[in-house]
């Protein structure tokens, strides 16, 4: 597998599972699969987003998990052999652990039979997915990903710095993965209305506040979500199968034309590049 895979969040309005949802699989499935060896692989359907490499199974066949991290919107399945199993769920991935009895569904398209008897499956309706095996540097170069938003590398300095030089708005530069790692279009509406900035915002145009506001507001959002276990408002599933409930709790994404949740001012959807863009007109006065 060469080239570029990296989601840069720029293109599709159907939703993507973001890091909360990410992080949520990959903790269910940490508690599931690490320790266990990968007995037998059977592809059913190589032909996701780009096609299975003819190695796959052989490369995962008969090597044990001994970790399940994750890296913006990927998973990725350390292997005891130093290799690295990466994974993107597209948009209606799901990774689900289950009995090897339990009847497979229309589009289980990779099925993992683990040492413990259990089955972990791959169902993806769409085939957006992407798996691929490679080494540390193999994966980083593949997605060519930027900060983790969680951690202490993305601060108020990073995103002044990130700012300074470019014409997108706000929203643009927090949904491209390449500068911050797992943000979409939910939570980059959810963090700007918490930090008080309009989503259509030139990112060059903010003062140091209003970055500051935004670095600590997407801290405080995608830890709410992970807390709920991330948003389902489509396929979204965790590794046992459960939805989230952070849906719930949003205060603009997808609810144009509902009163504000502070000011009861009706939320406003813009489209840009083919995206939609959730505020409050009110909340939200910086522009």
């Amino acid at each position: 597998m060469q080239g570029r895979v990296c989601d840069r969040g720029t293109s599709e309005e159907k939703r993507v599972p973001e890091l909360p949802e990410v992080e949520t699989v990959r903790r269910s499935l940490a508690r599931l699969i690490v320790g266990q060896t990968i007995v037998a692989v059977e592809v059913r359907e190589p032909r996701l987003r780009r096609p299975l490499a003819a190695d796959f199974v052989a490369t995962l066949a008969g090597r044990a998990i001994s970790q399940v991290e994750r890296r913006g919107k990927y998973l990725q399945v350390n292997l005891d052999n130093d290799q690295v199993w990466l994974i993107h769920l597209g948009m209606t991935g799901q990774l689900v652990v289950g009995p090897p009895d339990e009847a497979p569904r229309r589009h289980d398209h990779i099925v993992i039979v683990l040492g413990n008897g259990q089955c972990l499956r791959y169902n993806d309706t769409r085939r957006f997915g992407l798996m691929a095996v490679g080494s540390e540097a193999e994966v980083a170069a593949w997605t060519g990903l930027g900060v983790e938003p969680l951690s202490s590398a993305f601060s108020r300095r990073y995103l002044w710095h990130k700012t300074r030089s470019t014409q997108r708005t706000i929203k643009d530069v927090l949904m491209d993965q390449r500068v911050i790692a797992g943000i979409g279009n939910i939570y980059a509406s959810e963090l700007l209305f918490r930090a008080g900035v309009r989503p259509g915002c030139v990112a060059a145009a903010l003062a140091q506040p209003a970055v500051e506001r935004i670095v600590k507001a997407t801290k405080a959002v995608l830890r709410e979500a992970i807390r709920h276990r991330g948003s389902s408002i489509s396929d979204y599933l965790d590794g046992e199968g459960q939805p989230g409930s952070f849906q719930s709790r949003f205060r603009v994404y997808d609810r144009q034309g509902q009163p504000c949740r502070v000011c009861t001012t009706p939320i406003v959807r813009e489209v840009r590049g083919g995206r939609s863009a959730f505020f409050c007109p009110t909340c939200q006065s910086e522009d």
